[in-house]
């Protein structure tokens, strides 16, 4: 007998809902898109498809490992934990502790729920994640003009008129900071409605060939890029901000030094491209810019992302439908913060600023390697492969095997698990509750959906216990982790002025709480508490209610929340930020830099999320391949036939060519997350590619941020067996 149940797909930032069917044995047979969810409707893309096959994986981790020596042996969960509790009483200095969070926590209600009680139960400040490969300039940036580092606006995709996007492929990632499910039809539909969409990359991407227009530009130069649109809207006067902001005058000084001319020879844009998007931008009706990963992860890319907004704002379009708008997601609350600061302490070997209490992950190596007061010796992973997906990963790699115990809550035994001592191993995806707290934040239309636990766990903790008991370890503490949660965030709210519950008895809000565990009870309560709650006034939402709604329940269009979000001192737009002027000089300073011979840059492909799903085989293979993409051109003129060997300052890889005129001359695409040689993951080894970040530099970051840079890395091209001495 089978059944159908209902599900949010955990496998990227769309948050399509699924329908599975399940037999008796509670395998899945098929997966479909939920055509009753009132967010995705029915889509599902083939990571979504593949659930099942990913949730039974026969290579994952049912039992957690402790290495001995070179050998790993299974044991109990009472044994694991011991050894964890023995590793972590030899710390002498809890500043010798690291946590590396990789990108999965962002798809995991545990990960949202149960990562900052660890840390703070540690005591460390080397706190590491995947944000500072990825995405840390557009919080610095957001942090510093609105005043919090989650005040990020997206592009209202289902009314905008005009849509400019940058360093982002959305037919492919399915979105990024941008959750929008069917990210390909909303882009169709823009341009039946009649919109416009011009995509602005260094590869005519997917994406790209579905736009109106697709601009090249080289990589790591759309910093230049929009300052020269900002440029033109002051020589034009075309300046139109719907609020009262600080700084313009400091921003039209700043654009004074990048006049569309000037910047069109470092950017390889022609200079009246440039004024003519400037334009198109301000004439629109309304309008949004939109700049990703490929932005992000570049020399420039706080600055970048900056002036993203800094558009957004000059041309009137931002937090109006249409433009570039703020989320509500139904988990916000809580009293006003302080305003966003960067650099509250620094890493201790080189120095560079702590940002959203992180450092930068391009560090992580000179912690471990260089001997001191506070050296690293001690190392938490929870779902991630630093190893892959951190620049000059080799550095890493070896620096791993200097640790002294490394533990890591993840289900594989992968390319950076195998340097722990301890791995425990999270329960099956079908036997996880599921809800999105980060992704919800960043969604065109507000929404929410929970997904209960599918399958009991038989005896496995959740992965929610493991981080709990976790953080118990490392406190010190016995006793309930969730009802010290609850209780704390109960007390607060019941003395915070029109919270809703005011003045209320905690142990009475505590008893009305409903949910099956700790996570699910402080779901409840965060919901209850929200801006659609049933305790704040302001609607009716709890648990309840989306238990009884499986397929998600839409909550309306984004409106204009300006007030409600800025969190600056001043309560205005700080549109000038002192540090991102300062950084202003930096680029300027390589206005007129000749750019390298060749670039290299990253690439995203549909059937692939970074590292951790390359052990599904259904989602390897074909177009999901490791290749070097390089223009004929580049192919004629360096005397390259079949692969070629790929050199950096850090390092070498031999690589299958895919020539291609959708990328530039003069740069070259590989993609993210591959290198599984040797891998105890059996299809990831069959198909083990090589890994980008054998190239990347870790001394190269985003100075503001602290980001890897990882697109426009200088690379020289040569035939194999060809001797260069780059």
């Amino acid at each position: 007998m089978t059944s159908t149940v209902h599900r949010t797909c955990p496998l990227c930032e769309a948050v399509c809902g699924l329908t599975l069917t399940l037999d008796e044995g509670g395998h899945v047979t098929s997966v479909r898109g939920d055509k009753d969810d009132p967010f995705s409707k029915g889509f599902i893309c083939p990571k979504g498809a593949s659930l099942g096959r990913l949730d039974e994986d026969p290579d994952r981790l049912r039992k957690p490992l402790v290495r001995e020596g070179d050998l790993w042996r299974e044991v109990g969960w009472d044994e694991a934990f011991a050894a964890v509790k023995a590793g972590l009483d030899r710390v002498t200095d809890r500043q010798s502790i690291a946590v590396y969070l990789g990108n999965p926590n962002a798809h995991s209600m545990a990960g949202a729920l149960y990562g900052a009680p660890l840390i703070k139960a540690l005591g460390t400040r080397n706190v590491f994640s995947a944000s500072t490969a990825d995405q840390m300039p557009k919080h610095v940036a957001s942090g510093l003009m609105f005043g919090h580092p989650l005040a990020i606006p997206v592009p209202d995709l289902d009314r905008t008129d005009y849509l400019l996007m940058l360093g982002a492929n959305p037919l492919e990632s399915n979105g990024s900071l941008c959750t929008a499910p069917d990210f390909p039809g909303r882009l169709k539909a823009l341009r039946r409605r009649g919109g416009r969409l011009v995509v602005v990359d260094p590869r005519r991407t997917r994406t790209a060939a579905l736009a109106d227009e697709h601009v090249f530009v080289r990589p790591g130069t759309d910093a230049y890029l929009l300052f020269g649109m900002v440029h033109t809207l002051f020589a034009e006067d075309l300046i139109t901000p719907a609020q009262e902001v600080n700084g313009l005058a400091e921003v039209r000084e700043a654009a004074k030094h990048f006049p569309p001319e000037s910047v069109a020879r470092r950017t390889g844009v022609p200079a009246d491209v440039i004024v003519r998007l400037a334009r198109e931008l301000a004439a629109a009706r309304t309008a949004a810019v939109y700049a990703r990963i490929g932005t992000c992860t570049a020399e420039f890319g706080t600055l970048a992302q900056w002036l993203v907004d800094v558009l957004n704002v000059l041309t009137g379009n931002l937090d109006r439908p249409g433009g570039a708008m703020f989320p509500k997601p139904a988990t916000e609350f809580g009293a006003r913060r302080r305003p966003y600061q960067v650099g509250r302490w620094r890493s201790r070997v080189r120095g560079l600023p702590e940002a959203n209490g992180e450092l930068p992950v391009a560090t992580l190596a000179d912690e471990i390697e260089t001997p001191g007061e506070g050296q690293v010796t001690f190392l938490i992973t929870i779902a991630g492969n630093p190893v892959l997906s951190a620049p000059h990963g080799d550095r890493l790699d070896a620096a791993f095997q200097r640790l002294d115990f490394m533990v890591s809550v993840d289900p594989y035994l992968n390319e950076t698990t195998k340097h722990a001592n301890v791995i425990l191993p999270p329960p099956r995806v079908l036997q996880s509750g599921h809800y999105d707290f980060a992704l919800l934040g960043f969604a065109v239309r507000n929404y929410t959906r929970y997904s209960p636990p599918l399958l009991p766990l038989d005896g496995q903790p959740s992965e929610a216990q493991i981080l709990a008991r976790l953080a118990m370890i490392a406190s010190g503490l016995e006793g309930d982790l969730d009802a010290f949660v609850i209780d704390e965030m109960l007390r607060k709210a019941t003395q915070t002025p029109g919270s809703g519950v005011e003045g209320r008895d905690v142990a009475e809000l505590r008893d009305a709480l409903e949910g099956e565990t700790g996570g699910e009870r402080r779901l409840d309560l965060m919901l209850r508490l929200g801006p659609y709650g049933e305790w704040t006034g302001k609607g009716d939402l709890s648990l309840r209610k989306l238990l009884d709604n499986p397929h998600g329940l839409d909550l309306g269009p984004l409106e204009p929340r300006l007030d409600e979000v800025l969190k600056t001192a001043s309560g205005l737009i700080e549109l000038a930020p002192p540090q991102l002027i300062e950084d202003v000089e930096r680029l300027r300073s390589k206005l007129d830099e000749e750019p390298p011979e060749i670039v290299l840059i990253g690439r995203r492909h549909l059937r692939s999320n970074n590292s951790w799903l390359h052990n599904v085989g259904t989602l390897v293979g074909g177009s999901n391949t490791c290749t070097l993409q390089i223009n004929p051109a580049d192919v004629a003129r360096l005397g390259l036939d079949g692969e070629a060997v790929v050199r950096s300052a850090k390092g070498q890889v031999t690589v299958p060519l895919e020539p291609t005129d959708t990328i530039m001359p003069g740069v070259v695409s590989l993609p993210h997350g591959w290198g599984h040689a040797g891998s105890a993951q059996s299809v990831a080894a069959e198909h083990a590619g090589v890994s980008v970040n054998a190239l990347t530099d870790e001394s190269a970051i985003d100075v503001p941020s602290g980001n890897a840079v990882f697109n426009g890395v200088p690379v020289s091209i040569s035939p194999t067996g060809v001797i260069n001495a780059h």
